[in-house]
């Protein structure tokens, strides 16, 4: 009777936690009234309650607490789509037949959008799936810098600049969590590689580190007010990064004041001690290595489990550091599942179609072309050979935790057959991969000589030759778990390609990756596509573009390199990457992506924020509102966007911002602002970009702060990093 009353007067608490609370995730963030109840509740749990809700109890759940109504947290990966149902106590799927979900596209398309409006929408849909899921947790999105071509994990990410990750973050997580999801950012921090992930230590400037690779997740915490945060694998400083004192006490939850939860990544946590002490709330994937199949797991013997309750009722820990961990989860809980006011989410609607699509129109980048080569006119009545296996493989598959279990993949071959009906259109694989494979490689078994052959008599036939190769998501491409070895293309694409050209001159590439790739052949060919993994409806994404049915308006995120060593990680040697299986030093330091080729005037195949069109702009009466300014006031920088031909279309303004004379090293510049702009054709259009002046400090190593240097600095306004139309000088007083 005494244990019924007890039971009842807990549900009662929640329930009237739940009566104050809206679907407005603001409203609930701030609440003093939830606070009160979370303390109510923490003071009716057991001490092995508790402990209970900081450690797995599957593979992707923690426990509640049944007799007090306290419900399961369920988490996802990943930030492209929701995966596949997996086991309770396996990595094997567990063979549902209604977890089929839309494929987005991956981040780095998103990224090369630089519109913040469609990660917004992207986030609500992602969400919605999420929520129809019953997952409270997404394990997304990434916001790792770009650092190495060679990184297999880039293609979840968001690109080298920090000031475009921050500004793609921030509606991302917003429209997640609008559904009552919790956003979990990832891989906090510094896990810019996969090889030796498990372990490496990563040594970086404090001024690397805050200007180059904390600034996303900051932004964030402070204005996307993320619910959650994954930490990374690898080692910061000496001490794994999912129990970093630095990274997780004094610089996330002190320095930022992130109330939220800190998650492991799986199998991230290595010491009970430094678990419990050092910022980790949540302990998964231990006793496997996150990644393989293991014997049940003992999920009583994690660190945060009877280890870290021993040292709890032994006192050599105070329970104030559990309830720490248990109010951010309570927290957690009244902000995604016990929030009442959640909706049902929605999952493979025509909405979330519009919007996988429509990010991928706008995320794929024209990089060459010459003599007009796209649009190709759909209704000509023309031969176009399709060469290459990325033309039919399917790309929501593999790559790790960010595999999908697509309801529907449209390949890019039929796209164009569903677009170019009065075109004859003749297919020849050319070279194959084999199957896809995470953690192996596994050769294809077909005869790469007749694949070849084939390829070329094709070729020699037709008007026009499209050309789909790049990487794909098996082992040692664009995938979890390992780097890529070389960076030219895989499997005897440049042997193919070369081959191709002799036969039939009039031929474009339409890349599918993730990362940048040598090209030898840049000059033979005619025209160069960038297309990245688009998901659900990556092959009618592509026909739009390729047909003109959208005008390509995407821009690179991150810069491609006409060789590895012209990258600023690869150029410092193996102690700059990959390490020495220990160790592993930035050298590079700031110079990350442009801000290397820029600085040491290194002219990349490909510039950050490069990207054409099928018309033309000019950017006109570009000017400052003032010519001196102080700290706290902002820059107002506007102009004219003129769209000089003959569609209608998108430019990105973007405006970069560099110290003369500073007392520090710095980049030649570093991207401050953007603004995506749509402009009819013949027709103007006014823009404005404001850039706060406290943006332009350096973070200064002997204060351990932010420095805002006073004197000049150059405004440069461009649509691309190397393809500046104006500068203005401005004065900091």
């Amino acid at each position: 009777m005494v244990r019924n009353i007890f039971k009842i007067s807990v549900v009662a608490i929640i329930c009237n936690a739940m009566t104050v609370m809206t679907v407005n995730a603001q409203d609930i963030n701030s609440s003093k009234s939830i606070e009160t109840k979370i303390e109510n509740i923490i003071s009716l749990l057991t001490i092995e309650e508790k402990v209970a809700m900081c450690h797995a109890q599957s593979k992707f759940s923690t426990p509640g607490v049944e007799r007090l109504g306290v419900p399961e947290l369920w988490m996802s990966d990943g930030p492209h789509g929701v995966r596949g149902e997996i086991n309770w106590d396996n990595w094997g799927y567990a063979g549902w037949t209604n977890d089929s979900i839309t494929a987005f596209p991956a981040l780095t398309c998103l990224a090369a959008t630089f519109n913040p409006n469609l990660s917004k929408d992207y986030g609500i849909s992602i969400g919605e799936e999420a929520r129809y899921r019953k997952k409270d947790v997404l394990l997304g999105p990434g916001v790792n810098m770009y650092r190495s071509p060679l990184n297999g994990r880039n293609f979840e990410y968001m690109g080298e600049d920090p000031f475009l990750a921050s500004k793609m973050v921030v509606p991302y997580i917003q429209g997640v969590q609008q559904n009552g999801v919790a956003a979990c950012v990832k891989h906090f921090a510094l896990n810019n590689q996969e090889v030796w992930r498990d372990h490496i230590n990563v040594e970086v400037s404090d001024r690397a580190l805050h200007e180059i690779y904390l600034p996303a997740f900051k932004a964030a915490v402070e204005e996307g007010k993320v619910w959650s945060i994954m930490g990374s694998y690898n080692q910061f400083r000496r001490q794994f990064c999912c129990h970093n004192d630095l990274l997780l006490n004094k610089i996330l939850k002190k320095d930022w004041n992130f109330d939220g939860v800190v998650i492991t990544d799986w199998g991230g946590a290595h010491d009970t001690k430094q678990a419990a002490l050092n910022g980790l709330d949540i302990e998964m994937g231990t006793g496997t290595d996150g990644l393989t199949t293991s014997t049940k797991n003992a999920y009583d013997s994690y660190y945060l489990a009877n280890p870290f309750l021993k040292l709890l009722k032994s006192g050599e820990i105070a329970e104030d550091v559990l309830n720490d961990k248990v109010r951010r989860i309570l927290r957690l809980m009244f902000r995604t599942n016990m929030n009442p006011n959640r909706s049902f989410g929605r999952m493979n609607n025509q909405e979330h179609i519009d919007v996988a699509r429509k990010i991928a129109g706008e995320g794929i980048v024209l990089l060459k072309n010459e003599a007009s080569f796209f649009p190709i006119d759909a209704s000509k009545k023309i031969t176009i050979a399709v060469i290459g296996e990325n033309a039919t493989k399917s790309m929501t598959i593999g790559g790790g935790s960010s595999e999908l279990k697509a309801k529907n993949e449209i390949a890019p071959l039929e796209g164009l057959k569903n677009r170019y009906k009065n075109a004859t259109i003749k297919y020849a694989m050319g070279y194959a991969s084999g199957p896809s494979a995470y953690d192996r490689v596994i050769p294809s078994t077909l005869d790469a000589n007749k694949l070849k052959q084939e390829a070329i008599e094709v070729a020699t036939k037709a008007d026009i030759v499209l050309f789909f190769g790049g990487l794909n998501k098996n082992h040692l491409q664009d995938c979890e778990g390992a780097d890529r070895k070389e960076f030219k293309l895989p499997f005897g694409q440049d042997e193919l390609l070369n081959e191709l050209i002799k036969v039939n001159p009039n031929i474009g590439v339409v890349l599918i990756s993730g990362n940048a790739v040598e090209m030898p052949w840049i000059s033979e060919i005619k025209a160069l596509m960038q297309t990245w993994y688009l998901g659900s409806v990556a092959g009618n994404a592509i026909a739009d573009v390729i047909s003109g049915d959208v005008n390509p308006s995407g821009k690179l995120p991150f810069s491609f390199p006409k060789k590895l060593s012209d990258n600023a990680a690869h150029s410092f040697g193996e102690l700059s990457y990959p390490g020495d299986g220990v160790n592993q030093y930035y050298k590079e330091d700031i110079l990350v992506g442009y801000r290397w080729f820029d600085t040491k005037k290194i002219k990349p195949l490909f510039a950050f924020g490069e990207g054409q069109s099928y018309t033309t702009f000019e950017l006109s009466k570009w000017t400052a509102d003032k010519k001196e300014y102080t700290k706290n006031e902002s820059i107002l920088i506007s102009g004219n966007v003129s769209n000089t031909g003959n569609i209608d279309g998108s430019e990105v303004v973007q405006v970069y911002v560099g110290k003369l004379n500073s007392k520090v090293n710095r980049a030649e510049k570093e991207l401050k602002g953007f603004q995506k702009i749509e402009v009819k054709k013949g027709e103007n259009a006014a823009a404005s970009i404001s850039i706060d002046v406290n943006s332009l400090s350096f973070y200064d190593e002997s204060i351990s702060n932010w420095n805002l240097e006073k004197g000049d600095y150059i405004i440069y306004i461009g649509n691309s990093s190397n393809n500046i139309s104006k500068k203005i000088k401005i004065t900091i007083k």
